[in-house]
C-alpha cells in the first residue's frame, strides 16, 4: 500500500487532501500542529471509509517534530511515498505594518516549515515518489498587503524547481499547487463580506474555490498518471490569474 503525509491536514486544503488520497487507496498519516479533536474526526472518516489512516502531532517549524512525523509513518505503514506539504498561516498588511514576530510565524511555518518537510522527505520518500508544496496565485496577483506572504510562497515555488532536479533521478516528482481564493478559514480570518465577495467575483465562475477543488489537482500529481510531470506550479484558481 502507497502510503501519503499530509500536513496541516486537520482542516482546510490539508484536511480536503487527506481524505481525497484515502479515496484513492492511500494510507494517509494526518499531521497537525494542536488541532487534535479535528486530525481525529479527519482519521475517523477515512477509517469509516475502509482506508488506513494515523494522526500524527508536529510542528512543521521544529526539524526534530518533522523527523519524528516521518519516524511514526514509517513504522506504521512501513515507507512513505506521497507527501504534500499543506501547513501554512497567512497574514495580510502593508510592509510597514508588519512586526518582527508576524515575520517570524510566517517565514517559520511557511518558509522552514516547507523546507524541513521537504528535506526529510528527500532523504525518505521511496523511489517512484512524490512532493507536492503548496504556493498561492496571490503572487501573480500581487496585491498590496501580501508582500510577507508572497515572499514565503516565492521561495517554496523556487525550491519545488531545485529539488524537482535533485530527485528526478529516482523518479520523484516534485510540484506545487498555487490555489486562488478558496473557502477555508485561512482565507476567510479577517476579511469582511464585502471582501469576501469581491475576492470571488474575480473569478469568471464567479465563486470561491472550495477544499476538493484543489485535492483532486493534488491527487492527480500524487498518482501514477502524473510521472511525467515534475519541477512545475500548477495554478488551480478558476481563470483568476
Amino acid at each position: 500500500m502507497r502510503t501519503a503525509i499530509v500536513t496541516g491536514a486537520s482542516r482546510g486544503i490539508g484536511r480536503a487532501c487527506a481524505i481525497t488520497l484515502a479515496t484513492q487507496g492511500l494510507a494517509v498519516v494526518v499531521n497537525y500542529a494542536g488541532s487534535d479533536g479535528e486530525a481525529a474526526q479527519v482519521v475517523s472518516e477515512i477509517e469509516n471509509a475502509g482506508s488506513r489512516a494515523l494522526a500524527v502531532q508536529a510542528d512543521v517549524a521544529s526539524a526534530s517534530d518533522v523527523a519524528r512525523l516521518f519516524d511514526q509513518a514509517e513504522a506504521a505503514f512501513a515507507g512513505i511515498d506521497v507527501v504534500v506539504s499543506s501547513a501554512g498561516v497567512m497574514t495580510t498588511g502593508h510592509i510597514a505594518e508588519v512586526g518582527d514576530d508576524e515575520f517570524d510565524r510566517v517565514i517559520d511555518v511557511n518558509l522552514r516549515g516547507t523546507f524541513n518537510v521537504f528535506r526529510e522527505a528527500a532523504r525518505r520518500v521511496r523511489d517512484d515518489g512524490r512532493l507536492i508544496g503548496l504556493s498561492s496565485t496571490t503572487l501573480a496577483l500581487n496585491a498590496p498587503g501580501y508582500s510577507l506572504y508572497n515572499a514565503t510562497k516565492g521561495a517554496v515555488e523556487g525550491m519545488v524547481r531545485v529539488v524537482a532536479k535533485e530527485l528526478g533521478g529516482r523518479g520523484i516528482t516534485v510540484n506545487a499547487v498555487a490555489p486562488g481564493p478558496v473557502e477555508t478559514g485561512l482565507f476567510l480570518d479577517g476579511k469582511s463580506d464585502a471582501d469576501v465577495q469581491r475576492m470571488a467575483g474575480m473569478a469568471p465562475q464567479k465563486r470561491l474555490g472550495q477544499p476538493d477543488d484543489i485535492a483532486a489537482l493534488v491527487a492527480f500529481l500524487a498518482s501514477p498518471q502524473a510521472a511525467w510531470v515534475s519541477g512545475q506550479i500548477v495554478r488551480a484558481n478558476g481563470g483568476i490569474a
